[in-house]
C-alpha cells in the first residue's frame, strides 16, 4: 500500500476462506454457536456474514484456504473469472505461498 496520502482509501478483507469436512455441518455448527448469516450455500461451499467480515466454508479439493481482498484494479493481477455467486475474482499467491483471492470491487 502507499504511503499515509492513502490512509482512507484502505483495502477491505471480504472474507477468510477456511477447508472444512462437512459444509452443512460446519453451517450449523457456527449458526448454533455465532451470531452470524449464511449469505450463500450450496453442497461445495458456504459463506457466512458477520457483523465485520465473511467466513467461506470451502472444500480443500475445490479451493484452497485464502484471504479474500476487494480491490477496484483487481484486473490488474490476473484474468478475472466470474464465480457461482457472481462475484469475480484472481487468485495470487503472496510471497510466503499463501493463497489470496482479488476480488473485483465495482
Amino acid at each position: 500500500m502507499a504511503k499515509d496520502d492513502n490512509k482512507q482509501n484502505l483495502e477491505t478483507i471480504d472474507h477468510i476462506a477456511i477447508t472444512v469436512n462437512d459444509i452443512k455441518e460446519s453451517v450449523k455448527w457456527y449458526l448454533n454457536n455465532f451470531n452470524c448469516q449464511v449469505s450463500y450455500q450450496d453442497e461445495t461451499w458456504a459463506m457466512l456474514k458477520f457483523n465485520n467480515i465473511n467466513l467461506a466454508f470451502v472444500q480443500k479439493k475445490q479451493h484452497p484456504n485464502h484471504i479474500g481482498l476487494k480491490k477496484v484494479n483487481a484486473r490488474n493481477y490476473g484474468e478475472l473469472k466470474t464465480h457461482r455467486d457472481g462475484t469475480k475474482s484472481v487468485y495470487i499467491s503472496d510471497p510466503s505461498g499463501n493463497s489470496i483471492e482479488i476480488m473485483e470491487d465495482c
